[in-house]
């Protein structure tokens, strides 16, 4: 029988100041699934990655800024992030997201 994973995944990670924080929560060949959060001013620089990720934002506000197109996403939002396109995000406030990338 495997874990079984269950809890509010908000509260599963803890913001620190100044600071990124992150817990994989699913981590299989074929995708991760990792719970981020992110200090105020924080970010990813620009970068890409090899798989599609789909970011669900959970608490606070990020732009995220995708082929030079920016976004700007509060809770409930989501947005893809394509394979091979840069991309990059900095919290506007305290912000949580859990991103899913698939890879395969």
């Amino acid at each position: 029988m495997s874990d079984v994973l269950k809890g509010s995944v908000v509260g599963m990670v803890g913001y620190q100041a100044g600071s990124v924080v992150s817990k994989t929560l699913i981590d299989k060949k074929t995708g991760t699934v990792t719970l981020f959060a992110f200090g105020q001013g924080q970010g990813l620089s620009e970068h890409t990655a090899p798989f599609d990720a789909l970011v669900q934002v959970l608490d606070g506000e990020v732009d995220i800024t995708i082929s030079g197109k920016p976004h700007r996403l509060t809770p409930g939002d989501i947005i893809l992030m394509p394979a091979n396109e840069p991309h990059a995000l900095k919290a506007v406030k305290d912000f949580k997201m859990l991103l899913t990338m698939i890879k395969s």
